[in-house]
């Protein structure tokens, strides 16, 4: 169990929904949490709320000078939390190609800019504790998903990769694959969501992993079988059953 006092993390896609509830979480935990997103005045009312020492700063994760500011203005962290996400539901057939474009810049592209701007620091400290966001979309193609699920997995491989170099280090990289959480994106879909978790829920499934050596960690648990499972399906077999 880590200790949480004194620690400064940074949450990057924070303003509200599961990024909200993580901070809440973080912070009453005894970190000092700094909260990132574009829209300021929900940031402003978020810290607040939060009951220990907080702060917001403004960042636009598609704009490499706005990390890249974002990053100094928020200094020396302990850790790095990347939740920043957009998702618009839609295939192949009616492919939006804006809509697309943002999905992949701002969901993994945009992890890329953050990442460039504080592991560097917390290698050459060998100390930092750094968990990203995918989603159990990642694990394998799914139809009705062009933009979010190839953007998950790309998170996904990047975790992966970080973990592989990282994981002798003092430098602690850990994954999460949350199934549907209950937010502004999901309120977007017009299909029945399994399982589908309040933000305070999914938020203690992620510190409780957070608090851990763990690397990777799917939820809810039930849910996570069918996909990661999937997997090991043949492709005739696997997109009769999912498409």
């Amino acid at each position: 169990m880590k200790n949480w006092q004194a620690k400064r993390y940074w949450l990057v896609g924070a303003s509200d929904g599961l990024g909200a509830a993580l901070a809440k979480k973080l912070n009453a935990a005894g970190a000092e949490v700094i909260v990132s997103a574009r829209s300021e005045d929900k940031l402003k009312a978020l810290v607040g709320n939060l009951p220990g020492r907080a702060s917001h700063q403004v960042i636009d994760v598609t704009n490499d000078k706005s990390v890249d500011a974002a990053a100094k203005a928020v200094g020396k962290v302990d850790g790095v939390v990347f939740l920043a996400g957009v998702y618009w539901p839609f295939g192949a057939t009616e492919w939006d190609a804006e809509k697309a474009t943002a999905m992949a810049d701002v969901n993994f592209t945009g992890l890329m800019r953050v990442m460039g701007q504080v592991v560097p620091d917390m290698v050459a400290r060998d100390s930092g504790h750094i968990v990203i966001t995918s989603s159990l979309t990642g694990f394998r193609g799914l139809p009705g998903s062009i933009g979010y699920t190839a953007s998950k997995a790309a998170t996904m491989s990047l975790a992966e990769c970080m973990y592989a170099d990282l994981r002798k280090t003092g430098v602690q990289v850990q994954v999460i694959n949350p199934g549907f959480i209950k937010t502004q994106l999901t309120d977007k879909n017009d299909f029945k969501m399994p399982f589908l978790m309040d933000p305070e829920v999914a938020a203690q499934e992620v510190f409780e992993h957070m608090s851990g050596d763990g690397f990777k960690k799917s939820f809810p648990w039930a849910f996570s079988l069918v996909f990661r499972g999937a997997q090991f399906l043949p492709d005739w077999l696997y997109y009769r059953i999912f498409s």
